[in-house]
């Protein structure tokens, strides 16, 4: 994207506020008081009807955010880990996001209820931040 690094990032660690560029994540609060993201930093959300509590368990500013999940209310242990990889490049930034999961709930809910619905939900995240960064990267370059 046409974005630097910086820029990528401080929408990432804004999770409260995902919302302003993708709507599907308008569930989120921070529970252990930071007003971002940041390492050991624990919060709440719904994704696409489900609540979900995770611990950051990755920061490094501008390069890497990582964090890992538990459905709330699931008793089959399922679990899943979530990252983010900001690549600098000439033109601004490559950023790659991937999502393992782990456990029943996971294969019953996104293997056998909604094939691929899981890749689909990253990759509108993805284009959206994009879009978002870009716009705030011309905001910042004027």
């Amino acid at each position: 994207m046409k974005a630097p690094p910086e820029v990528v990032w401080k929408l990432l660690i804004d999770a409260e506020h995902w919302s302003r560029y993708f709507p599907a994540e308008n569930q989120v609060r921070i529970l252990s008081g930071e007003s971002e993201l940041a390492l050991g930093t624990r919060y709440h959300r719904v994704t696409v009807g489900y609540p979900m509590s995770l611990t950051v368990t990755e920061c490094i500013p501008n390069r890497r955010l990582a964090w890992a999940t538990t459905v709330d209310g699931d008793e089959t242990g399922s679990t899943a880990y979530h990252g983010w990889v900001i690549t600098p490049t000439n033109a601004g930034c490559h950023l790659l996001t991937e999502e393992t999961q782990q456990g029943e709930f996971f294969l019953d809910v996104i293997g056998r209820r909604h094939p691929g619905a899981l890749y689909c939900y990253h990759q509108d995240w993805v284009e959206r931040l994009a879009l978002a960064a870009e716009a705030e990267a011309a905001k910042q370059a004027v």
